[in-house]
C-alpha cells in the first residue's frame, strides 16, 4: 500500500513588483493559481483542481474536499520582487495526471514568466517499518493547527490520527482508493505513544477573503516535539504527512512537518 504524488518545482521571473507577506506566500500563490485557473481551464476543470466540492451531503465543515495539491513556498515569506527577479516555489500534486499538470503549468505561465518545471514522482510506502522505531521527533516547520479543543499538536495520537485522514482522502478522491486498515484499533495503538519533550509557540497569522472581506486567522504551532513508543506503524503516515501537511490550511503550506528518527 503506498501513497503516491508528484513532488514539483516552478521556477519563474516577476513580470511586475509582488510582495510576499511574512506567513502569506503560499496565499499570494494561491490566489494568483486561481485567478488565472479561472481564466483558462472550463468551470469544470476550475472546480474539479481548484474549488472541488462534495456531493455527498454532510456538515458544513466537510462540505469542500481538500484541493490536490499544497503549495510549499515559506522561502518567499517576506520577499518583494521588482520585475525580472527569479524566484521558485515547490508544489506538491496529488492528481498526478498530466493534464493537471499542464492546467498548473500554464496557469502560472499567465501570471509570471515560466522558466523551468522540474517534476518528479514520489511513491510512500505506507507498510510498518521493519526495523524498530522507538524514538522520534516531529518539527513543525510551518503553522500547524488540529481540529481540537485548543488545536495543539502535542498529543500524539491526534496528530497521527489527522495525519492518517489526510492521507486516506486524498488517496480516496485523487490515487489508488481508501486506506486499507482498521482506523479504530490503529488510534488505540497510536494513544500508547507518550510525548516526551516539547517546543512548540503559537504564530498568529491572518488572512482576509478576497471574497467575503472578512479577515481569519491561519496561525498554529511551530516548533518540535519527541515522542517515544513503538512507532514503527506509524512512521509511514508522518512520513506522507511531509509531501501533504497536516492539520488546517494546508493548501498553502502550513502544517509542513519533518521526522527524524532518534537512535539511543
Amino acid at each position: 500500500m503506498t501513497f503516491d504524488l508528484l513532488s514539483c518545482r516552478f521556477c519563474l521571473s516577476a513580470r511586475q513588483s509582488t510582495r510576499f507577506p511574512q506567513g502569506h506566500a503560499g496565499n499570494v500563490l494561491r490566489g494568483a493559481l486561481g485567478i488565472m485557473l479561472r481564466q483558462i481551464a472550463s468551470p469544470e476543470d476550475y472546480a474539479r483542481l481548484f474549488a472541488p466540492v462534495s456531493n455527498l451531503p454532510g456538515p458544513s465543515g466537510l462540505a469542500d474536499r481538500p484541493r490536490p495539491f499544497v503549495i510549499r513556498a515559506a522561502a518567499l515569506d517576506g520577499r518583494t520582487l521588482e520585475p525580472g527577479d527569479s524566484f521558485s516555489f515547490e508544489l506538491n500534486l496529488f492528481d498526478t495526471a498530466d493534464l493537471t499538470l499542464e492546467y498548473f503549468t500554464r496557469a502560472f505561465a499567465q501570471w509570471a514568466e515560466l522558466a523551468s518545471v522540474e517534476r518528479r514522482p514520489v511513491m510512500v510506502d505506507l507498510c510498518s517499518r521493519p526495523i524498530p522505531v522507538s524514538r522520534i521527533r516531529v518539527e513543525f516547520q510551518t503553522p500547524c493547527e488540529l481540529k481540537t479543543s485548543d488545536g495543539d499538536v502535542g498529543d500524539f495520537a491526534v496528530l497521527l490520527a489527522r495525519a492518517r485522514d489526510r492521507v486516506s482522502t486524498l488517496r480516496s478522491l485523487y490515487g489508488a482508493g481508501p486506506l486499507e486498515i482498521d482506523f479504530r484499533a490503529f488510534t488505540e495503538r497510536a494513544r500508547s505513544v507518550q510525548t516526551v519533550l516539547h517546543d512548540l509557540r503559537r504564530v498568529g497569522v491572518e488572512r482576509r477573503s478576497s471574497r467575503t472581506g472578512q479577515r481569519h486567522g491561519i496561525g498554529g504551532f511551530i516548533g518540535s516535539a519527541e515522542y517515544v513508543g513503538d512507532l514503527a506503524e506509524f512512521l509511514p503516515y508522518l512520513e506522507a504527512a511531509r509531501w501533504t501537511g497536516v492539520g488546517r490550511h494546508c493548501t498553502w503550506g502550513n502544517g509542513q512537518i519533518r521526522v527524524e528518527v532518534i537512535h539511543e
